[in-house]
């Protein structure tokens, strides 16, 4: 049903193309207008003819004049150039055409322009010049009774066209420029809407990928085209050779529409349009050659013609071929690839059924059109994409959120079951493991059977049974460690340290210690559970403690350091060898000399409360002067939320 229901909006289209290039041809189309016609170099004109709201179409009854024929009639649109067919021609040169006005009513002031006369002209009225120049032509004088003689004098050396290709119109000078007003409006807003798009997309180009950056060459190649209005109008000095730019311009878009079917289709990589691109930039290099080549090879005028027109079919043909493609795979894009397709087959049979008979009155021919559409239509498609790929991203993080928040309410779970674990394997081991001991301090005391060898076995029993009961008592800590459930909040370091002198005070005493603090001035705040920070300064000052002997002394200093707090607990003990540094925060570590009544876990938790704090910890030690601990933490003014 999707690909039935892509192929009825595929007829949709075609079908309001048909209708609107239908309207455009009557509407706005110079060779639907009414008469008067002219025939054999003479048209008539009378005063209702320059009242209507369309001008006078100047297309029929020249009479033309070259280096081949003279006063052959002809209409303004028959020949492209000079060469008229007949491929042994130059199709350059000069050329004359003369039309007579014979005009019967009141005088009235008119004027009469000339579009795209990209080459050299010179306008006459009864032999009189009264303009010259490149680009677009006016005259402007008083049309009174009577005959007068118009005459259009070119000489042309480049470009496709040579001689008069567009009709003239003959108006009221109002009415011209209201309509010259209109076709500037419209090809200003042609120009200007594909690049604000494309300077929308310059701003994704990093990220955008070769969707974006072919879309943005898209929208400058259609708006430099486009272009050509304004170059012609304002008879900027490249007018004789813009033809060459426009050229390269429309090539370059019939690429851009290839690669983004074909992109949009997900074909962009495959052999088909490695095939594809090829022939894509080879035939423009040849035509753009052939383009150059005009004024010495009389037969490239037509070879171009049809090079262009292969080019435009096999582009045509290649985006259907996409298309399709796109279609069969079920492409979310598939609806806007086949309309682009068909706009652009649209442009491209009116461009070949439509010669010589459709020109504009005041918008755009109906390739222009196309290339509007295709801008719009691919524009509407990157939109489309873009909500699409954010739907599937806000899709793709919810589901990582909820994924997210199902494996941390799993590994929560799992955390708390693995404490339950250990809790209640360190209960139930404490009885069997001080039963074993007792077991070997019985059998020691009985000296029943107690041989060498027994002694000894009996010493690795001992010594495997304290190293089990040294473990459990660190698996007891930990677990007390991990009941503690408080929230964080802000405390003073201050009042801390002043609560742990006075606390400590009495056993550094009797031990013969000086136990000193140096609490911060001003005071700072520390945001932490109170009771893991008492566990903290516990377990540093009973190391210090045990390690600092009678007449020596222990100092908590803090102070505040570079936006941090530094917290040092200093005493002049007997020190750690430098080999056992970088050990001693490692968990069941236990130094040489602490071996029969360290756990090995005390320095471990001191190191994992800094952490929880977001803070750090390190060691200095010299053996026989003393040992510094050094905490870092956050200075937080405010106890965080929950």
């Amino acid at each position: 049903m999707g690909k039935q229901k892509v192929w009825w909006q595929f007829l949709i289209v075609l079908t309001a193309l048909a209708v609107f290039f239908t309207l455009l041809f009557y509407v706005d189309n110079k060779y639907q207008t009414p008469p008067p016609y002219g025939k054999s170099g003479v048209i008539t004109l009378c005063g209702e003819d320059l009242e209507r709201s369309t001008p006078v179409y100047l297309i029929d009854g020249w009479l033309l004049t070259d280096e081949r024929v003279t006063d052959k009639p002809t209409y303004i649109g028959e020949f492209s150039s000079l060469q008229r067919g007949n491929l042994s021609n130059p199709p350059h040169g000069k050329a004359r055409y003369r039309m007579t006005l014979r005009y019967e009513g009141a005088p009235q002031i008119v004027s009469v322009d000339f579009q795209q006369l990209a080459f050299e002209y010179v306008l006459f009225l009864d032999e009189m010049r009264l303009a010259e120049g490149k680009g677009n032509g006016r005259i402007t004088f008083l049309l009174t009774e009577g005959e007068h003689v118009l005459t259009v004098e070119t000489s042309s050396e480049t470009g496709y066209y040579s001689g008069m290709y567009f009709p003239p119109a003959l108006g009221t000078e109002e009415m011209l420029s209201r309509l010259a007003d209109i076709r500037s409006f419209s090809y200003a807003l042609a120009v200007l809407v594909p690049l604000t798009l494309a300077v929308f997309t310059f701003f994704m180009w990093r990220t955008g990928g070769s969707l974006i950056h072919c879309f943005g060459t898209l929208c400058c190649c259609y708006a430099l085209y486009m272009f050509r209005h304004f170059v012609y109008l304002f008879s900027m000095p490249v007018a004789e050779y813009w033809f060459l730019v426009q050229s390269l311009a429309l090539y370059c878009l019939c690429y851009c529409v290839v690669r983004l079917t074909a992109l949009a289709s997900e074909n962009g990589a495959g052999r088909a349009w490695r095939w594809i691109k090829l022939i894509l930039l080879v035939l423009p290099v040849c035509m753009t050659a052939l383009a150059a080549a005009i004024p010495a090879l009389s037969w490239a005028v037509w070879l171009h013609g049809k090079l262009t027109d292969s080019y435009y079919a096999f582009t045509f043909g290649s985006a259907v071929f996409f298309a399709a493609r796109g279609v069969a795979a079920q492409s979310p894009e598939n609806r806007y690839m086949l309309a682009g397709s068909s706009v652009f087959g649209a442009g491209m049979m009116m461009n070949l059924f439509f010669s010589n008979r459709f020109e504009p009155i005041r918008f755009f021919w109906q390739f222009e059109w196309c290339g509007l559409l295709l801008v719009l239509l691919f524009g509407a498609m990157m939109v489309t994409r873009g909500c699409r790929i954010l739907r599937e991203n806000d899709a793709l993080n919810n589901h990582l959120e909820e994924q997210v928040r199902k494996r941390t309410a799993e590994v929560t779970q799992l955390l708390e079951e693995r404490k339950a674990f250990f809790s209640d394997m360190a209960h139930d081991l404490k009885a069997p493991v001080f039963a074993t001991q007792s077991f070997i301090e019985a059998i020691r005391r009985s000296g029943v059977g107690v041989d060498m060898e027994l002694q000894g076995y009996l010493d690795q029993a001992e010594a495997r049974q304290r190293e089990m009961a040294r473990r459990l008592q660190g698996l007891s800590s930990i677990n007390e460690l991990d009941r503690i459930k408080g929230e964080m909040v802000r405390i003073s370091l201050r009042e801390t340290l002043l609560e742990i002198y006075a606390i400590h005070r009495g056993e550094a005493e009797v031990r013969s210690v000086h136990l000193s603090v140096e609490p911060p001035e001003p005071d700072v705040f520390l945001t932490a559970q109170p009771e893991k920070l008492n566990i903290l300064f516990e377990n540093l000052l009973y190391n210090a403690l045990k390690a600092t002997p009678g007449n020596g002394s222990i100092t908590i200093s803090a102070r505040t350091e570079d936006g941090e707090i530094r917290v040092t607990v200093k005493d002049t003990g007997c020190g750690i060898p430098a080999e056992e540094l970088p050990y001693v925060f490692q968990r069941f570590y236990v130094g040489a000399d602490n071996r029969e009544t360290g756990t090995g876990l005390g320095l471990y938790i001191a190191q994992s409360i800094v952490a929880e704090m977001g803070g750090t910890i390190s060691v200095q030690s010299t053996v026989g002067k003393g040992t510094a601990f050094t905490m870092y933490f956050p200075q937080n003014a405010e106890a965080p939320r929950h």
